[in-house]
C-alpha cells in the first residue's frame, strides 16, 4: 500500500505538458502513422486492408477465443467446485512455488493454456476458489504466465505434422523447443514479479470479485445441499458466463494491436496491393534483417527471412506457424531455426495484443507496459535457449 501511496505521489509531481504542445505531439504522430502505411499501400488500399484485417480477427480470432473462454471457465468452475483446484494447489506447490514463485494452483493454468490460449487463464482467474491461493502481486503474474504457454499444443502438433516431408529432425526440435518455452516462461513470470512486489508488496491479499464477497458464506452452504446434477449445471452456466463476458472484453486489445501488428509484418498480395486483410508494409521483417548480425548468434537462424515467424507471432502465433512450410521447403529454415520457432511462437503467441486486453480484464490496464517488457525479454530468453539447446542435443546425438 505504501508504495502505491509513493508511486500516486510521484505522478502528482510531474508537470503535465501544455494542452497546445500534447495536441501538436498527437497530431504530427497521428498523421505520421497514416502516411507510413498509405505511401507504399495508397490511402484507399491501407483503409480497406485496416478494416478487412479487423474484421477477419474478430470472425477468425475473437470469436474462437471467446468459445475458448466459455468452455474453460465451465470446465474451471467444475474443478473448483468439487476441489480438484485445491489438490493441484497441495500437490504441486513444491514445485511452482521455487520455479515460478506462484502457488501449485498456477499449474492449472499452464495446463488450460497449452491445451486453448492465452485468454484462457483468465477464466481461472475469475474464479474464487483460485484466486484465493494467491497474494495480490502474484495475480497480475498469471497473463505473463498463461502467455508463455498459449497455443502451445496447436503449435506444436502443426510443426510436427511437417515431420514426415524429409525436413529433419523436427520431433527432437519441438521437444526442445518446448524447453525454450519452459525457460522463457520463468524468467517472463519472474521479472513480472519483481515489478508488481514493488507495487504490491508481499503480504496483501488477492481482491476476490466483489459480487463474490456478498454473502459468501451462506451461499456456500446453499450450494453444498444442491444435488450433484444441479451444481455442475449451476457451475457449467456461471463459468460460461463469465467466458462470455472474457471473450467481449478482449475485443478491442486484439482488434487494434494486432491490426496493427499484422500490417507492420505482412507484406503486399502476389499481384500488389489491392485492399485485402492481412496485407501490410513488412517493415518489422525489414528492420531485423538489418540487425541480423545480432540475431544471428542469438537465435542462430539459417537465413534473415526466418526472423519473420517469431516476428508475426506477436500479432497471431496461427499465423506464424503458417509460414514455417514455406520455409522449410525453400530451405530458408531448418530443423535448427524450428527449434526455435517453437520457442518463441508459444512464449510469444500474440501477447502484444492479449496482455492488453487480459490485463483490463483483471483491472489493472496500466501494468500492461510493466508485463509487456517481461515477456518481452521471456521471449528472447526463450529463442536462446531453443537456439543453444538444439545445439546441444544435436551435439551429444549427433544429428
Amino acid at each position: 500500500m505504501k508504495t502505491e501511496v509513493k508511486a500516486a505521489k510521484a505522478k502528482a509531481h510531474r508537470k503535465p505538458l501544455p494542452k497546445w504542445l500534447s495536441a501538436v505531439i498527437f497530431l504530427v504522430v497521428f498523421v505520421g502513422f497514416f502516411v507510413l502505411f498509405s505511401v507504399p499501400m495508397g490511402l484507399s488500399n491501407m483503409l480497406s486492408t485496416m478494416m478487412k484485417t479487423a474484421y477477419q480477427l474478430l470472425i477468425d480470432t475473437v470469436l474462437y477465443i471467446m468459445a475458448i473462454a466459455v468452455l474453460m471457465g465451465a470446465i474451471s468452475a467444475l474443478l473448483s467446485e468439487f476441489g480438484v483446484i485445491d489438490l493441484i494447489n497441495k500437490i504441486l506447490s513444491p514445485l511452482m512455488k521455487p520455479i515460478y514463485g506462484l502457488p501449485g494452483a498456477a499449474a492449472l493454468g499452464v495446463l488450460t493454456t497449452f491445451l486453448s490460449d492465452n485468454p484462457a487463464i483468465l477464466s481461472l482467474a475469475d474464479d474464487k476458489g483460485f484466486r484465493k491461493h494467491f497474494k495480490k502481486y502474484q495475480i497480475y503474474a498469471l497473463t505473463n504466465l498463461g502467455t508463455s504457454f498459449g497455443m502451445g499444443l496447436i503449435v506444436c502438433t502443426s510443426i510436427l505434422g511437417y515431420a514426415g516431408q524429409g525436413y529433419g529432425n523436427l520431433g527432437a526440435a519441438v521437444l526442445v523447443g518446448l524447453f525454450g518455452a519452459v525457460i522463457g516462461s520463468i524468467v517472463s513470470t519472474r521479472l513480472m514479479l519483481m515489478k508488481t512486489k514493488k507495487i504490491f508488496g508481499t503480504e496483501a491479499e488477492c481482491d476476490l470479485i466483489p459480487s463474490e464477497v456478498i454473502g459468501e458464506r451462506e451461499k456456500d452452504a446453499a450450494e453444498n445441499k444442491k444435488k450433484l446434477g444441479m451444481r455442475i449445471m449451476d457451475c457449467l452456466m456461471a463459468g460460461g458466463s463469465s467466458g462470455v463476458k472474457i471473450g467481449i472484453s478482449i475485443i478491442p486489445g486484439v482488434l487494434i494491436i494486432c491490426t496493427i501488428v499484422m500490417m507492420l509484418t505482412f507484406g503486399s498480395s502476389e499481384s500488389g496491393y489491392v485492399g485485402a486483410a492481412y496485407e501490410g508494409i513488412g517493415l518489422i521483417p525489414y528492420l531485423a534483417n538489418k540487425i541480423q548480425f545480432i540475431l544471428k548468434p542469438l537465435f542462430g537462424f539459417a537465413s534473415g527471412e526466418a526472423i519473420a515467424v517469431p516476428i508475426t507471432a506477436l500479432g497471431s502465433a496461427g499465423a506464424a506457424i503458417g509460414l514455417i512450410p514455406e520455409m522449410l521447403a525453400t530451405g530458408a529454415a531448418d530443423a535448427h531455426d524450428v527449434a526455435v520457432f517453437t520457442a518463441m511462437c508459444m512464449c510469444w503467441s500474440g501477447y502484444l495484443s492479449t496482455h492488453v486486453s487480459m490485463m483490463a480484464a483483471l483491472g489493472r490496464s496500466d501494468l500492461s507496459g510493466k508485463a509487456i517488457a517481461s515477456h518481452t525479454v521471456g521471449g528472447l530468453v526463450a529463442g536462446v535457449a531453443a537456439n543453444w539447446g538444439f545445439r546441444l542435443v544435436a551435439l551429444i546425438f549427433g544429428f
